[in-house]
């Protein structure tokens, strides 16, 4: 494999890895610094710096932890740049709340996986009103035209999809805590 190639697959996997945990940090930073420009431009930092760094990542453990643990490393410097004139939140805290996002991740993620789960046991014509729906965002209007039904039906249809895999994702995630 050439060096460049090499480079584009690292690329690809910090901006995979970014993509999935940046609503995390951004909520972790959003809620710790006032000014929302002052927050933007922290995330910005952040993900500059998880980029330069990448190489020090540990592809074995959650990307998630060790981009907050950058994170929280950022707020406590940013902080203390600010210690004249802002408030100033402790360590512990930040750090407290930084395993609260990262918990609340790993719960998202279990529910995606239950969702995945329970639309691969649907029947086709089911996952077809739902692709409709939500991958190509037709209109209730517009899937009834497009497959010869009437609105009212799709949008029967819809509800009671939207029924049928919320219960199926509460039942597949009460098994998987049974466990």
């Amino acid at each position: 494999m050439n060096r460049d190639q090499t480079e584009n697959d690292r690329r690809e996997a910090f901006t995979q890895r970014w993509m999935a945990a940046e609503p995390s940090v951004s909520a972790y930073v959003f809620s710790v610094i006032s000014s929302f420009h002052d927050a933007e431009d922290l995330v910005q930092q952040i993900a500059q710096e998880t980029a330069r760094r990448f190489d020090q990542y540990d592809p074995e453990r959650p990307f998630l932890g060790w981009a907050l643990w950058i994170t929280k490393s950022r707020v406590i410097d940013f902080y203390r740049r600010r210690s004249r004139d802002q408030l100033v939140f402790s360590d512990d805290l930040l750090k407290r709340l930084a395993e609260v996002i990262s918990n609340r991740e790993a719960g998202r993620h279990e529910r995606r996986e239950a969702l995945e789960h329970c639309l691969d046991g649907l029947p086709e014509r089911s996952r077809k009103l739902l692709d409709l729906r939500y991958v190509d965002n037709f209109s209730s209007h517009q899937i009834a035209e497009s497959i010869g039904s009437t609105t009212g039906s799709i949008r029967v249809s819809l509800t009671r999809l939207r029924d049928r895999l919320a219960d199926c994702v509460r039942q597949r995630l009460a098994m998987e805590e049974a466990t």
